[in-house]
C-alpha cells in the first residue's frame, strides 16, 4: 500500500489531542510542604511551557500544556492542613510507626495524594494503610498488607 493513503501523525501531531490528566476525587489536603512543592511545579512547569512555545516545539508545548493544567486545578483545590501538634490520634500530617508481626517497624507521615512517596516514608492518607490508621492511637492494631500491625 502507497503511504500517500496512511495518515500517520508527522511530528507532534500524534501529542495535539493528550487527554488530561485524572484529578482525583478526593479532597486535595495538603502540608505546608506539599504546597510548596506544588508552587514550585507550575512555576517550573510555566517556565518550560513558554520555552516550548518559544522553540515551536509542540509535542513540548502540548506536554507541558497537560501538566500545566494538571498542577493548576492541583493548586486551586488546594487545602493546607497544619500537622497536628501533640494529637493523641493518627490524623492528616501524623507520622506514626507501626511494628509488624514479623518485628519490622516502619515509619509513615501522613500526607496529600500528590505529595506520597513511600521509599521516603510519606504516604496518601487514602491510601488503605492511612485509612487503616486514620482516628487510632498507640497500642491499637491495624491491618497492613496482609498482617497485623501495632501502633507503637
Amino acid at each position: 500500500m502507497s503511504s500517500a493513503f496512511v495518515k500517520e501523525p508527522e511530528g507532534g501531531e500524534a501529542f495535539e489531542d493528550l487527554p488530561d490528566r485524572p484529578i482525583s476525587p478526593h479532597p486535595n489536603f495538603v502540608t505546608p510542604e506539599g504546597l510548596a512543592q506544588i508552587e514550585a511545579e507550575v512555576t517550573r512547569l510555566r517556565a518550560e511551557h513558554a520555552a516550548a512555545q518559544t522553540g515551536e516545539d509542540k509535542v513540548a508545548a502540548t506536554k507541558t500544556a497537560r501538566e500545566l493544567r494538571y498542577w493548576s486545578a492541583r493548586h486551586a483545590s488546594a487545602q493546607v492542613v497544619d500537622p497536628p501538634k501533640g494529637a493523641s490520634e493518627v490524623h492528616f500530617g501524623s507520622t506514626v510507626t507501626i511494628e509488624r508481626d514479623d518485628g519490622r517497624r516502619q515509619t509513615f507521615r501522613l500526607v496529600g495524594e500528590d505529595e506520597a512517596d513511600p521509599a521516603k516514608g510519606s504516604i496518601s492518607y487514602v491510601s488503605p494503610l492511612a485509612r487503616a490508621l486514620t482516628g487510632k492511637s498507640v497500642g491499637e492494631v491495624v491491618q497492613a498488607g496482609g498482617s497485623d500491625a501495632e501502633i507503637v
